[in-house]
């Protein structure tokens, strides 16, 4: 399977770092996304992170070419001790030296506040670590998110009437591409 690629994929084993990294691993994958580092809480208990056992574990599985992206906000949970976005993209990019980093909406589906990712955005810039969106990127609003972010995420929007579980629907990638590539073109 992985001879038949003719672009770098990426890998995410949800809440998991050390599976993400070792999938990753195991299939070549170029990059891999994930909560590396934080302490969060919610419908999946209490999860806490850190970027310096992610990075041990990536070099102990000699996984050192797989790119690391860190989501900077967990969906489906909250962090245990809030502090600003802002805040949080300049210290994960000053201590975890993420390869990118991942501004999420609340849940799957939902997007990435635009004033969040300007304030990432911002927060880090002349760091030369790219800014993504992570969730809920969309037709509607790719040319609006895309003016604070290098890239996104892209899953359920892409997919049969928006649904996460179903298949890949070409027409919507189509015009999702046609948006960004519109929105890109300065």
């Amino acid at each position: 399977f992985r001879n038949e690629l003719s672009i770098p994929f990426g890998v995410n084993v949800l809440w998991d770092p050390n599976a993400t990294l070792a999938v990753a691993a195991a299939t070549g994958a170029a990059f891999c996304r994930e909560i590396f580092t934080g302490a969060f809480a919610g419908d999946f208990g209490l999860w806490v992170r850190s970027a310096g056992d992610a990075w041990r574990y990536r070099r102990q599985i000699g996984a050192q070419n797989v790119k690391m992206i860190f989501n900077i906000n967990a969906e489906f949970a909250a962090p245990v001790a809030p502090r600003p976005i802002a805040d949080v993209a300049r210290s994960v990019v000053f201590s975890s030296t993420p390869d990118a980093i991942c501004v999420s909406g609340p849940i799957t589906s939902q997007p990435a506040d635009a004033s969040a990712l300007a304030e990432v955005t911002s927060a880090i810039a002349g760091s030369g670590v790219p800014v993504l969106v992570n969730t809920g990127f969309k037709l509607a609003n790719a040319a609006e998110l895309l003016q604070f972010a290098d890239g996104a995420i892209v899953g359920s929007s892409l997919k049969v009437d928006g649904i996460t579980w179903n298949p890949i629907d070409k027409s919507r990638v189509e015009a999702l591409m046609s948006e960004v590539r519109s929105a890109t073109a300065n």
